[in-house]
């Protein structure tokens, strides 16, 4: 029996970044502008993901953050993960006063393989790491049927 599975890639690996040219482009247009405040400004949590038997499991490193600080949504076969965090520090001494912040953004869409139960999706944001786990459908057996040679 030969399965067909769509895998689940970002969304920039599926769509001009294949092409070398494409790739080119976006890597001249992504570091143009390098600097530290472009770079701070372009952060993008580690990613891995994991397939079982029953499910599959996306983490995503992102320490520092807190459970409200994530939105989870899936449309259309896409599954979205951002996350937005403001920090802000204040020091007042008798000669100056400082006062810093920093805000941090990021977005990552995947296309969900269609052996993935939509409705069967769970996220827990735990020691640094969020994790999702997106069920599987339940697969029917498919069923051989002899065909008789003349």
């Amino acid at each position: 029996m030969i399965k067909t599975v769509k895998v689940m890639l970002p969304t920039r690996f599926t769509t001009t970044s294949l092409n070398p040219v494409s790739r080119w482009f976006d890597d001249f247009r992504d570091h143009f502008f390098d600097d530290d405040f472009t770079l701070r400004k372009r952060w993008m949590p580690s990613v891995n993901i994991v397939e079982e038997p029953k499910h599959f499991e996306i983490d995503v490193a992102a320490p520092g953050m807190e459970k409200n600080d994530f939105k989870v949504t899936v449309e259309n076969g896409m599954l979205c993960i951002a996350a937005e965090k403001e920090l802000t520090k204040e020091e007042t001494d008798v000669n100056y006063m400082l006062k810093e912040f920093s805000f941090n953004r990021f977005e990552r869409r995947f296309n969900l393989p269609e052996i993935v139960n939509e409705e069967d999706i769970h996220a827990e944001y735990k020691d640094g790491i969020l994790k999702i786990l997106l069920k599987k459908l339940k697969e029917t057996p498919i069923a051989v049927k002899s065909v008789k040679i003349e």
